[in-house]
């Protein structure tokens, strides 16, 4: 005798509450609501709709539908956890596994990675980002005009820098960025291009920005976790010690917070000027345009046990800033003024800093504080 529809649906849910498949099997967010017929894997609405772009490899239906007996048993039979032992057996330790805020990118990468050229089932598909070595050329964005060129970059471990030329057939190289400082960090919005990558640096010690992308979405996530293996491969020889869990969380991190403010100079008197900021880690800088190469300033921002402390508002003598949401931030030196356009960014901010002010100083952060010259 078939199956009623409500024992199958029962039957589903009984697996949904399984070990492992409460969460999105490829980005973790809580509560799936669909799942690949074709994959035995629950998913998110958001990576149900990435799924849909590989039909030969992954058929999604909703867990609120109408399911027959055999796709019960499809799912049942596999689930999350089973899945995730077959498709992420071999992901290396420093490759980015995307979470949900992620950008679309690459969170879909992640998913053609796994299912479709099953990159962590067979090590030699890992050659891209794995090898030490990578070549290659990507859009990057001129200082002076804004352009996009195509331009040639390599990074080398053994060299421990990322480099580009200028010219195909140079011998020295444009720029080069030692992996000890280097960071990269997905920028679509920012950059326009939906594999915008802003990738930064330490020169003298001074933030360089630059802005690369390239057609091919494979092509850009492979040189991020290039960047990724060649700074956990540094790591590694600097810390011998630590542990991959110690490790990962220092190979790439994005901004705490970036957007617009109106800041002053350090007299307090001069007219405020709106500029683009963001905040790394323990650097505010300040830029006239987002995709400027060089910050017009950096601001560390230390600890409160240092004697750094966040203000709301401004004070009362302050004049000349058209957007009435103030931020003091008080250092050892100087105060700090700047000005939001709305509450909400104004909170944003405050929240930002504070997790900065709250959180200890690092010894190696000392260092970086007495390096530091506060630029007005």
């Amino acid at each position: 005798m078939a199956e009623e529809p409500e024992g199958r649906n029962r039957l589903l849910q009984d697996v949904l509450v399984r070990p492992g498949n409460g969460t999105c099997a490829d980005c973790g967010n809580p509560e799936p609501e669909w799942a690949s017929l074709t994959l035995g894997v629950f998913v998110c609405q958001a990576c149900s709709l990435l799924h849909r772009s590989i039909p030969h490899i992954s058929r999604v239906k909703s867990v609120q539908e109408p399911w027959d007996a055999g796709e019960v048993e499809l799912v049942a039979s596999t689930g999350n956890n089973a899945a995730k032992a077959k498709y992420e057996q071999k992901v290396p330790a420093f490759y980015y596994r995307p979470i949900h805020s992620d950008c679309k990118m690459l969170r879909e990468q992640w998913i053609r990675a796994k299912y479709e050229r099953k990159e962590f089932e067979f090590i030699e598909k890992q050659e891209p980002y794995s090898a030490g070595y990578r070549e290659g050329f990507l859009w990057k964005r001129g200082r002076d005009n804004g352009q996009f060129l195509s331009r040639k970059f390599i990074l080398s471990e053994r060299e421990g820098a990322l480099k580009y030329f200028n010219k195909q057939d140079a011998r020295d190289p444009k720029a080069m960025m030692k992996i000890e400082t280097l960071n990269a960090t997905f920028q679509p919005a920012k950059i326009g291009n939906p594999c915008g990558l802003q990738i930064t640096y330490l020169r003298d010690n001074s933030t360089r920005n630059i802005f690369v992308y390239h057609s091919d979405a494979k092509e850009m996530v492979d040189w991020f976790n290039a960047i990724r293996a060649a700074r956990f491969h540094y790591l590694q020889v600097a810390f011998p010690g630590a542990s991959d869990e110690e490790l990962v969380p220092k190979l790439t991190r994005s901004f705490m917070k970036e957007g617009f403010m109106e800041k002053t100079g350090p007299k307090h008197t001069e007219g405020f000027k709106k500029r683009w900021f963001t905040m790394d880690d323990r650097r505010l800088m300040y830029f006239k345009d987002p995709l400027d190469a060089y910050a017009r300033g950096e601001v560390f921002i230390g600890s409160k046990e240092n004697s750094y402390t966040v203000l709301s508002g401004l004070p009362s003598s302050t004049q000349g800033h058209h957007w009435s949401h103030g931020i003091t931030i008080v250092t050892p030196d100087r105060k700090f003024l700047f000005a939001c356009e709305t509450e909400a960014e104004q909170r944003d901010w405050i929240s930002a800093f504070q997790r900065v002010i709250n959180r200890p100083m690092r010894p190696q952060e000392y260092a970086v504080e007495a390096h530091f010259k506060h630029k007005p």
